[in-house]
C-alpha cells in the first residue's frame, strides 16, 4: 500500500516563487511585459522539471537544499537559464534581482531572506492535506482518514527554515521582524 499527501501538487509553491521573482523584473522596468510572461512561464517549467523526483509532501524537509534558490556571488542556474530565454545575461539579471537572496521552495512554505542577515519571510503557507489510500496492485486499499505516521506529521509540522534554526542556524527567526536602518 502507498500513501500519499492529497495535495502533493507543486503548482502553488512553485507559482509563489516565480510570481515573486518576476516582480523584481518588471519593477525595475527594464524588462516588457511579454518578456517578464516568458520569463515567468520558463521559470516555472524548469523548477517543476528539476523537483519532480524532489518533492516530498510527507516530509516537506528532504530535499529542501535541492530545491533552495539562491543568489550570491553566484547566479542561481535555473535563474539564469529562465533570464537567457529572454534575451537576458547574467549581469543583467544581478542588476534586477537583489544581489543577496535566498528563497525555499518547500511542500506547503515558500519562503525567502534578502540578505545574510535579514529575516525570513514566508510567501505561500498551507497545510497537509488528509491522507490518501491508494489501492494496491491487489486492490486492496484503505479509505481515506487522518490516521497514521503521517497524521503525526501533520501534527508536528516544523518548517525546514526553522528546523535549521533549532539546530543553530545564525538566522533570525520568523518570528522576529528586524530592520535595518542606514545612514
Amino acid at each position: 500500500m502507498h500513501t500519499l499527501c492529497a495535495r502533493g501538487t507543486m503548482k502553488p509553491e512553485i507559482s509563489a516563487a516565480v510570481t515573486f521573482l518576476s516582480r523584481f523584473l518588471r519593477v525595475k522596468g527594464h524588462v516588457n511585459d511579454r518578456q517578464v510572461q516568458t520569463f515567468s512561464q520558463s521559470l516555472q517549467d524548469i523548477l517543476a522539471e528539476q523537483y519532480k523526483h524532489h518533492w516530498f509532501p510527507d516530509r516537506p524537509c528532504k530535499g529542501s537544499g535541492y530545491r533552495c534558490i539562491r543568489i550570491n556571488h553566484k547566479m542561481d542556474p535555473l535563474v539564469g537559464q529562465a533570464g537567457q530565454r529572454i534575451g537576458l545575461t547574467i549581469q543583467q539579471l544581478y542588476l534586477l534581482l537583489p544581489s543577496e537572496l535566498t528563497l525555499w521552495v518547500d511542500p506547503f512554505e515558500v519562503s525567502y531572506r534578502i540578505g545574510e542577515d535579514g529575516s525570513i519571510c514566508v510567501l505561500y503557507e498551507s497545510q497537509p492535506g488528509p491522507v490518501v489510500m491508494q489501492a494496491s496492485a491487489a486492490g486492496a486499499g484503505a479509505p481515506s482518514g487522518n490516521s497514521g505516521p503521517v497524521g503525526s506529521m501533520v501534527d508536528s509540522h516544523i518548517s525546514c527554515k526553522e528546523e535549521l534554526m533549532v539546530l543553530g542556524r545564525a538566522s533570525p527567526s520568523k518570528a522576529y521582524n528586524m530592520m535595518t536602518v542606514s545612514s
